[in-house]
């Protein structure tokens, strides 16, 4: 059987899965009519368009008409695409006089989407003057709001020019630098510019040469992407892309902390989740007090960093996080290092240390007292040097009660390896999260969703006791810019436990694939959930150890920007939860039972429905530990129709991931599961 659907993938998936995909994606063409709002804008995000209306942009864009009628288009066309209330400006350069280095205007201020009023802004622009790029730079970051409460906030200046700067003064390229190093600082004060984060994106329209190098290096230093547009239509495809990248960037939570420079400084954290920002080369420390055995049966400290989405970072740049005892810095009882593993634009990456207290109890980091946790971003003298947003989150897993006896480890796949079986009924469209905080909640089935270069999607699916997660992503033809030939790119997936603990495959699954418009796969999935997996040795197993929502990060690479030709690339997601799930983790727990709809002790029902036709919550935000270990089950989720089970077939890749783990069940020990020894780790086809 397996044999059979694999010829059967291979005939049907130049088709057959471009049917599953391409429905959400005909909207997002730059030739088709934009696609419908999907969400409502949430706060601290804001955007500001900076079109150049200098006398070349009333030359023939050859498409038969002008550029500035290609541009009034296109902005046309990322208005409406935009989420409802997402605070959204406009401003322009060279529009009111024949000349003139000054001449740079707001037309339309940084305030809540009127989608209207945007588009009729835009069509009175008409194209005469001069092209004084850098001053425009300059008044476009007063455009924008500052930081609210000393939360961290995501500014985007979006910048779409046809030349370079006529005048000089100031420096474009100057300006970014000094603009990029607004924020976030190292000691934000919550002042407007202090802990936001500023973006310069810059679109080059029918550019090359000088122009092109100017746009580029404006992009770098102002810590965002350069897109190149050389007709309307890639105009409009990409104005559709950065604009998107910036309202749908991750959504950070937590309490606003600064780490320490030295151990001495370091902020005391209890259980809970804050935000901080770090450099290239820092080094942050932070102090928990941790209990012993008899409190904690295990504290999980994972940090998330989120670049810019698409900066260049060099294939070991990365995080490295240890984990010691108050006691002169020793012993160590955790270190993980997890980076890009190759040279490509940035994504979100997430690394984790785990302090797990032996069965025994007598190690050196089992007992009560005072912890340090230091996070260090490691990075190339090429890469990019604005400062990373980060959340770390602290959860503390309580023991189980005296004399419960759990049940015995699960550290190998079984039928949830590489060729369990998963749903095949037809896709229902959903859309993933920005990040953990909204993860969107899905059940078993088949779900479609889509991907803008340089962004990754995330879910969250409910595991219990004794059950596996077990998934495969697919990607099907789509329409390239220079045919597949061109140029490759990478997608990529990965796994993390309910307090964010990357799950390392061990090699079972493809978590990373080259993608150049063709079909491609990328796997994933979990051992059985068992409370005695923490003991194990097996890098797979070791974070499977609690009941509750699993994630799922799906990433396509920055660079297809420059192979797609949609905005977006679809995919389908089908996920399968495998086993029976148990009452709880102690040895012998009978099954969970159905009564009258819900699942005992949970409200399955609403769960499933929620997730079943694509209108659930999302995710509200970190619940904490012991929420996520009470959530309902999440029943399967399956439409049994035999005509179509013909018709949609799965694309697994079989290469196997490169991974390494040590772990010893103490001081030590790779809490992430990655490593060499308890030293280091790595991650390859995106570290989020």
């Amino acid at each position: 059987m397996a044999r059979l659907h694999r010829r059967m993938v291979a005939a049907l998936s130049g088709g057959t899965l471009l049917a599953l995909i391409a429905a959400p994606l005909a909207a997002a063409s730059p030739r088709e009519a934009p696609a419908t709002p999907r969400a409502v804008a949430e706060g601290n995000a804001s955007l500001v368009m900076v079109l150049d209306s200098s006398g070349s942009m009333a030359e023939d864009d050859g498409s038969g008409s002008t550029r500035i009628e290609s541009a009034r288009r296109a902005v046309g066309t990322v208005v409406d695409a935009l989420p409802d209330g997402h605070p959204t400006g406009l401003r322009v350069y060279g529009a009111d006089r024949e000349e003139g280095c000054t001449d740079t205007r707001l037309v339309r201020p940084v305030e809540p989407l009127d989608r209207a009023a945007l588009k009729r802004a835009v069509a009175g622009v008409e194209p005469r003057g001069d092209t004084p790029i850098g001053l425009a730079l300059r008044r476009a970051a007063e455009d924008l709001p500052g930081a609210v409460g000393g939360s961290l906030d995501r500014r985007t200046i979006l910048l779409v020019s046809d030349g370079e700067d006529t005048c000089g003064t100031p420096d474009p390229c100057e300006v970014a630098r000094e603009l990029g190093g607004q924020g976030p600082s190292p000691k934000s004060s919550g002042s407007p510019g202090s802990s936001g984060t500023l973006r310069i994106d810059a679109i080059g329209f029918q550019v090359d040469g000088k122009a092109r190098e100017q746009l580029e290096c404006i992009a770098r230093a102002g810590h965002g992407s350069y897109y190149d547009a050389p007709d309307a239509d890639a105009l409009a495809r990409q104005l559709q892309r950065a604009s998107r990248l910036s309202a749908d960037g991750y959504r950070m939570e937590g309490e606003r902390i600064t780490g320490g420079r030295t151990a001495d400084d370091a902020p005391e954290i209890a259980p809970g989740q804050y935000t901080d920002t770090i450099g290239p080369g820092e080094k942050r420390w932070y102090a928990a007090k941790l209990g012993g055995p008899a409190e904690s049966a295990a504290d999980d400290l994972a940090v998330t960093a989120v670049p810019q989405p698409g900066v260049p970072v060099a294939s070991m740049d990365g995080l490295r996080l240890t984990l010691v005892r108050d006691e002169k810095y020793r012993p160590r009882c955790g270190s993980t290092w997890r980076y890009f593993g190759r040279n490509a634009g940035a994504m979100p990456i997430t690394a984790a240390v785990s302090r797990i207290p032996s069965a025994d109890g007598d190690r050196a980091c089992d007992g009560a007292g005072r912890y340090l946790l230091t996070v260090e971003r490691r990075s190339h003298a090429d890469s990019d040097r604005g400062r990373w947003p980060f959340e770390l989150l602290l959860a503390t897993e309580k023991p189980l009660a005296e004399g419960t006896v759990p049940a015995h480890s699960e550290p190998h796949y079984g039928a949830g390896g590489k060729d369990a079986p998963l749903p095949t009924d037809p896709p229902r469209d959903v859309e993933g999260g920005t990040g953990f905080n909204d993860a969107r909640r899905l059940g078993p089935g088949v779900w479609r969703d889509e991907l803008i270069p340089a962004q990754t999607r995330w879910y969250r699916v409910r595991v219990g006791w004794g059950q596996q997660l077990r998934y495969d992503v697919e990607f099907g033809n789509e329409p390239t810019v220079d045919g597949p030939a061109g140029t490759l790119t990478r997608v990529s997936t990965e796994v993390y436990g309910p307090t964010r603990v990357p799950v390392r495959p061990s090699g079972e699954f493809d978590t990373g694939a080259l993608y150049r418009g063709e079909p491609a796969a990328v796997s994933g999935g979990t051992v059985p959930v068992a409370w005695t997996n923490r003991w194990e040795s097996a890098a797979r197993a070791v974070p499977v150890r609690r009941a509750g929502e699993y994630y799922i990060g799906v990433g396509l690479d920055p660079d297809a920007a420059e192979l797609a030709e949609n905005v977006a690339v679809g995919f389908v997601l089908r996920v399968a939860v495998i086993g029976e799930e148990r009452t709880g983790p102690e040895h012998g727990a009978p099954a969970v039972r159905e009564r009258g709809g819900d699942r005992e002790g949970g409200q399955a029902r609403k769960e499933t429905e929620a997730a079943g036709d694509g209108s659930g919550p999302g995710g509200a935000g970190w619940s904490g530990p012991a929420v996520a270990a009470a959530a309902g089950a999440v029943t399967a989720l399956a439409i049994a129709l035999a005509a179509v089970y013909t018709r949609y077939t799965r694309s697994r890749g079989r290469t196997a991931a490169r991974t390494a783990a040590a772990k010893d069940g103490g001081a030590g020990r790779t809490a992430d599961g990655t490593g060499n020894g308890a030293q280091s780790g790595k991650t390859e086809g995106g570290a989020w």
